[in-house]
């Protein structure tokens, strides 16, 4: 049971949860809507990809050192973690964020042009997920996250 005191894996995984957690009231402040599916769901402020990777790197860090080659293995991947958050994952969200445009034009032409059946609007289309990725400053804030949290956990229940 040597994963029970795997510090680095507990701290990544606390983080992710806190960042799941906290998106749902800094949405709040943010809109003044409530709502608790951000918990589940990907994209949004802050990363919690970020956090977690972030919280493994930093405390492989505490852990082994700064040269220790674990530590280059789980920095290299917080990286490119990171990348991908504001890279590919940001450019497939706007790319759904066209294509669910287009599908509600379409929709509008259908409806004008043949009588479109007076369904639910969710019952006549799947949106697909705009919120995959992370802006930059999402990223961010997830890896800083990350980073305060573990150094707090290290501090409050190793040293």
């Amino acid at each position: 049971m040597e994963v029970l005191y795997n510090f680095p894996l507990w701290a990544s995984l606390f983080s992710i949860f806190f960042a799941q957690f906290v998106k749902v009231p800094i949405q709040f402040i943010a809109t003044r809507e409530l709502n608790w599916s951000l918990i589940t769901s990907t994209g949004g402020m802050p990363s919690s990809h970020s956090a977690a990777v972030t919280a493994l790197s930093t405390g492989v860090a505490l852990e082994v050192g700064l040269s220790s080659p674990i530590f280059a293995v789980s920095a290299m991947f917080a990286i490119i973690t990171m990348f991908d958050a504001t890279g590919v994952r940001r450019q497939a969200g706007e790319q759904a964020i066209v294509l669910n445009q287009l599908m509600v034009d379409f929709q509008r032409f259908m409806s004008e042009a043949k009588g479109w059946q007076n369904k639910p609007e969710q019952e006549k289309r799947k949106e697909l997920k705009e919120l995959l990725g992370h802006k930059p400053i999402e990223v961010f804030f997830g890896g800083l996250s990350g980073i305060i949290l573990t150094l707090l956990l290290h501090y409050l229940f190793i040293v």
